[in-house]
């Protein structure tokens, strides 16, 4: 074998060994509706050496309403996918939808709490659930990363952006159980995106509700929510939205127009993940990051 195949070689083993590995629950909507987020997810990760481990066999976590039904179906739902991680030694889970996070980590945190439940539980979804697996949303998985890192694969400035970093109801609350940021007053967003050269806005309403699943049920209460978020971010110098949520990305791009068409105003503002800025900064392109396949263009 020649020095040049053994130094590839030798390369390529250095950048397996070096790569993050995390575990991936993608829930319903992100091989679904939001199958742009999972393309700018991954695209996202795989620039920054995270190799993301699909749970095999994993089953929708019942967030849309499986506790109105029953509640105890309402946790062993998310409790069989941290079965699942944990019986395939995954320790750290990326759920890059707030709801199915939230979902996740309060159940977790059930069988970690009362070992009579965990036993239950475990019992319920035929697997060991001990509340060892630490579920992480998007920006948990950036911070894991760490900043250096981003910085470091970083290949061009965010200038110009002045994005309004929306939050939404999911990533923070409840607080007592996901214990990320501050509930009302939420930063992580903008601390990245202001290292990445974009001019993050402050304003009013980067953590109510865009109406979330009633896009189908109830369109004008969405429209209506969705007005008064974009107009407040417009107003107070934004010239695009960055989310984490799917559902919040839907109402805000999706239902754009219709908003536009209740308000008699123009808002025009594109809607990001904050995957897609986090690669666009690093170089990768609109099509890699799935951009092209939003409502509201860019």
């Amino acid at each position: 074998m020649s020095g040049s195949l053994i130094t590839l070689l030798i390369t390529f083993l250095l950048g397996l060994l070096q790569m993050i590995k995390i575990g991936y629950y993608p829930g319903c909507a992100l091989h679904g509706s939001s199958n742009d987020y999972e393309k700018s997810v991954r695209a996202c990760c795989k620039k920054l050496g995270v190799s993301l481990e699909e749970l095999n066999d994993w089953i929708c976590c019942g967030a849309s309403g499986a506790h109105m039904i029953n509640k105890k179906l309402g946790t062993a739902l998310p409790a069989r996918n941290l079965g699942i991680a944990e019986r395939d030694g995954i320790d750290e889970l990326l759920a890059p939808c707030p709801l199915c996070s939230m979902e996740l980590i309060k159940a977790n945190t059930k069988v970690i709490e009362s070992e009579s439940f965990r036993k239950e539980i475990s019992e319920i979804v035929e697997l060991p659930v001990t509340g060892k697996c630490n579920v992480l949303n998007l920006i948990q998985v950036f911070q894991k990363i760490g900043m250096d890192k981003i910085l470091e694969n970083a290949t061009k400035k965010l200038d110009g952006m002045k994005p309004a970093c929306y939050y939404g109801c999911l990533l923070t609350r409840p607080p007592k159980t996901l214990k990320f940021d501050d509930p009302e007053q939420p930063s992580s967003m903008e601390t990245l995106l202001a290292a990445l050269g974009a001019e993050p806005i402050d304003w009013n309403y980067k953590t109510e509700c865009c109406g979330a699943g009633l896009t189908l049920a109830d369109g004008k209460t969405v429209e209506t929510l969705v007005g008064k978020i974009l107009k407040n971010a417009k107003d107070h110098g934004a010239n695009c939205m960055v989310t984490a949520c799917p559902m919040c990305a839907v109402n805000l791009d999706m239902k754009q127009a219709d908003t536009e068409r209740r308000l008699g105003e123009k808002l025009g503002l594109p809607v990001y993940f904050l995957s897609d800025l986090v690669g666009l900064a690093m170089g990768l392109s609109k099509k890699e990051l799935a951009i092209n396949k939003h409502f509201v263009k860019a």
